[in-house]
């Protein structure tokens, strides 16, 4: 077993991550029952989707620390729920503003400024696109087929995997592995644009309902989860991280990985209960702070 092979320091190490683990899951539950006992119902389980994010991925590293074989399947489960996650957070998003209807009221000369990241920050000559119920259409859906198609690629490398033609870190043009991540890599693009655009919209408005620390802390997860976790794996494979007896490079940066994940999971939901722990009743009705210039203000 991974706890046979470890001295009191490595012991004393998985300990500590293990209780970080179950203090993440327990500081989430009390802010489930929170969240069900205070926050309508029309918002209660986007919400609670989202405070999941944080503990779902430290409970899925944790397992995969304790066992090393299970690390593909904890990987993959943690990538199919943050892809609904990132749905929920645009979703989230225009309940917070009076949902879909109140929205496009409220911002009916309004549009949308798509030059924005991750996809096209740098193309500032891009047109405005008006408001409308078919370009809220597009954002819902920018989100959703990454829900959708994401958990369908997850599934085909688990098959392939399981009849051995699938190799994680095997990056050969004539292997599935480096094709299907680029796939991903393009629909997680798109969807992380479709919220960036609605947030740029929003972020004057849902000020005064903490909007903008709640994104930071979504960014903070999204960046952790993939960009972070890329570039380790990428040093594993090059060597660049070294083996141990009897771990080699690749399974040493799957530690490395994990543990920080634990850590740094377990900070983001302490923060998200602060964040997320307000009394939404008193923000009501929507319409918080003024519009941006150049927007139409019109109440609902």
């Amino acid at each position: 077993s991974v706890s046979a092979g470890l001295d009191l320091p490595g012991r004393f190490l998985f300990a500590t991550l293990t209780l970080m683990t179950l203090i993440a899951i327990l500081v989430f539950i009390e802010e489930a029952v929170y969240i069900y006992r205070k926050i309508p119902s029309s918002k209660r389980s986007i919400i609670i989707w989202i405070n999941a994010a944080a503990p779902v991925i430290s409970t899925t590293s944790c397992i995969g620390m304790w066992v090393p074989r299970s690390t593909m399947f904890t990987d993959f489960t943690a990538g199919i729920f943050f892809a609904i996650v990132i749905h929920k957070f645009l979703m989230m998003m225009i309940k917070e503003c009076g949902g879909q209807k109140v929205l496009l009221r409220r911002f009916e000369n309004g549009h949308f400024t798509i030059s924005t990241g991750p996809c096209c920050c740098c193309c500032l000559c891009l047109p405005r696109v008006p408001i409308t119920r078919q370009t809220l259409f597009w954002l819902k859906l920018g989100t959703f087929q990454f829900a959708v198609f994401r958990p369908v690629l997850i599934f085909l490398s688990i098959v392939l995997w399981t009849n051995g033609n699938y190799v994680l870190y095997n990056l050969s043009p004539k292997g599935p592995a480096l094709w299907i991540s680029c796939f991903i890599g393009a629909l997680t693009l798109f969807a992380l644009w479709a919220v960036g655009i609605m947030f740029r919209k929003v972020r004057i408005l849902l000020k005064c309902k903490n909007i903008i620390p709640k994104f930071a802390l979504y960014q903070f997860i999204v960046i952790l989860n993939h960009l972070q976790t890329t570039i380790i794996n990428i040093f594993a494979t090059q060597k660049i991280i070294p083996c141990a007896p009897p771990l080699s490079s690749t399974a040493r940066g799957s530690y490395i990985a994990q543990q920080l994940l634990i850590m740094e999971m377990f900070l983001i939901t302490v923060i998200s209960r602060v964040v997320y722990r307000r009394k939404y009743h008193d923000l009501e009705p929507p319409e918080c702070v003024a519009e941006e210039p150049g927007d139409k203000k019109q109440a609902p």
